[in-house]
């Protein structure tokens, strides 16, 4: 039995979520507590079988799996053009590390989702669209396959375009869905184009087969550009972010904590077009200061724009797209660096895992963080900061959440974002100090931005409106707890983390040559 799940485990994480969101509406209509066991129990399953994959991956090497074959395990026979005609799922460091973080977050989330929206209607759709999202995310970093990377692509953008509008909120979260929506939607045209663009000239969607007979001819040039622009869109990266505030306020804080996870699913894509499909075919120096500046835009303007925010959500957002700009930033100069200055090899890696440990630490800290601002809106029914106060006298554990979410994305140590932003410091001025010089001025503003929002929330006498304000149910402080535990502990062994996780991941998004031998040279 052990054997068959693992050997099935690529397949597995895209079917349980997936049957789960289509019998989720039929559990849903014998009763409220069948359905909340029925979407926990799939969660659970989701998340175990994403660790057994991802423990599996970390021991023994890059997973293919292949779809109707004999042996799934194995690639599978290639005609004599060399192309592979099944689709295929290939997971190597970095799709597992991804996989782990979009398990952990949506059990927490759903734990804390369970409590949080259980006064509303239509819960079944929700859950449905939950889970669904949930599937495109985990397809997004699994396929080896171009063509089905654009099919989970918009089952996520369709899911989460559903989740942001569930609550019609006066018809802004409509509204704010729609905007999503059509943006997406013409992201994914872009990247279909692409696609056309890569079958036309290399007759293959399969990514290692179109990487290893890359050419970088100008159309080839056309697709990168159309794919780094729909996918920094996707992830909310200035200057494609309007998208973002809107969406983020509007959703539901348990939706907005796993849009944070989507947004890094669209990053990783953007990673692995980068460095699997073009590597040293491109002008690394060129698309490496591209990414670099989409990612220092993204965190000065990211910061600048939450300062004067009164709405804790969309102030929250613009931080979301600031904390973006800092994993922008590390791969960017692990990009420039690798590809063209051999000797500074070990800095280029350094800020490469910098910014991938700031992939899991920004989800586990800004997770955290809009799950405390759902909790409080959840208690006091409201977002605006003008309108609260003194909530820490009532909401003890919610304010300590908070506390440890907001010194770990201002990267006060000993929380997780320290770890990483040293990281990506330390590398960065060794490529060029200007850069880091702004990273840290940015984390000085992101610090001082949660000191005013702690004391606007928290701090001074308890309004007379709140004093019957109670702590938030435990479902959601079990939820909100799971992610300050890992903030905590990735910041209290920092090493362990990155030689565990993070450096595989790194090494595995920068090994185009493993990644191609693993699909066309055999397991």
């Amino acid at each position: 039995m052990n054997g068959f799940l693992i050997t099935h485990a690529p397949a597995l994480l895209i079917m349980v979520p997936l049957i789960g969101a289509f019998v989720a509406p039929f559990v849903g209509r014998v009763s409220p507590k069948v359905r909340s066991a029925w979407i926990i129990l799939i969660m659970t399953l989701t998340t175990l079988v994403a660790l057994m994959l991802a423990s599996d991956v970390f021991l023994h090497g890059t997973r293919i799996y292949v779809f109707g074959a004999t042996s799934p395990g194995l690639t599978v026979p290639l005609d004599s053009g060399g192309i592979p005609i099944r689709i295929i799922f290939t997971i190597d460091a970095m799709s597992a590390l991804m996989q782990v973080i979009a398990a952990v977050c949506g059990f927490a989330v759903l734990l804390y989702s369970i409590s949080a929206d259980r006064i509303h209607s239509g819960l079944e759709s929700y859950y449905t669209l939950f889970l669904l999202m949930i599937t495109g995310i985990m397809g997004m970093v699994s396929t080896g396959d171009f063509f089905n990377f654009f099919v989970f692509l918009e089952i996520l953008s369709i899911a989460s375009a559903g989740l942001i509008a569930y609550r019609i909120d006066g018809g802004l979260a409509v509204e704010a869905a729609i905007k999503y929506f059509v943006l997406s939607t013409i992201g994914a045209m872009a990247v279909l184009i692409a696609i056309g663009i890569y079958y036309g000239e290399y007759n293959a969607l399969n990514i290692a087969m179109i990487a290893s007979r890359m050419q970088f001819t100008l159309l080839d040039q056309v697709a990168l550009v159309l794919i780094i622009a729909a996918l920094a869109m996707k992830c909310g990266a200035v200057p494609l972010h309007f998208w973002t505030p809107d969406a983020y306020s509007m959703a539901p804080s348990s939706v907005t904590a796993m849009l944070v996870v989507a947004s890094q699913a669209s990053l990783y894509g953007l990673f692995r077009v980068v460095f699997t499909i073009y590597n040293l075919t491109l002008n690394a120096m060129t698309v490496g200061w591209i990414i670099i500046i989409l990612g220092i835009l993204s965190m000065v303007v990211g910061v600048t724009m939450a300062i004067p925010q009164k709405n804790v959500k969309r102030l929250m957002a613009y931080h979301a797209i600031s904390q973006t700009g800092y994993m922008l930033l590390g791969v960017g100069v692990g990009l420039a660096v690798l590809g063209n200055q051999p000797l500074m090899e070990s800095f280029g890696y350094i800020a490469m895992e910098g910014g991938i440990f700031h992939i899991i630490n920004h989800a586990m800290y800004k997770g955290l963080l809009f799950l405390t601002a759902g909790a409080i809106f959840f208690r006091i029914g409201t977002y605006n900061l003008n309108r609260m106060g003194g909530l820490g006298h009532s909401m003890k554990y919610t304010m300590v959440f908070f506390i440890i979410g907001a010194l770990a994305i201002a990267g006060i140590p000993p929380f997780n974002g320290y770890a990483s932003k040293l990281m990506i410091y330390e590398s960065v001025f060794a490529f060029n100090p200007v850069l880091a010089v702004i990273a840290m001025v940015v984390s000085i503003l992101t610090l001082a931005s949660f000191v005013k929002v702690f004391h606007s929330i928290f701090m001074g006498p308890r309004l007379p409106e709140f004093d019957t304000v109670q702590e938030a149910p435990m479902p959601m402080l079990v939820g909100m707890g799971i992610l300050a535990a890992i903030v905590i502990l990735f910041g209290l062994f920092p090493q362990a983390v990155v030689d565990t996780l993070i450096a595989p991941a790194a090494h595995a998004l920068a090994d185009q040559s493993g990644y191609i031998a693993s699909v066309l040279g055999g397991a």
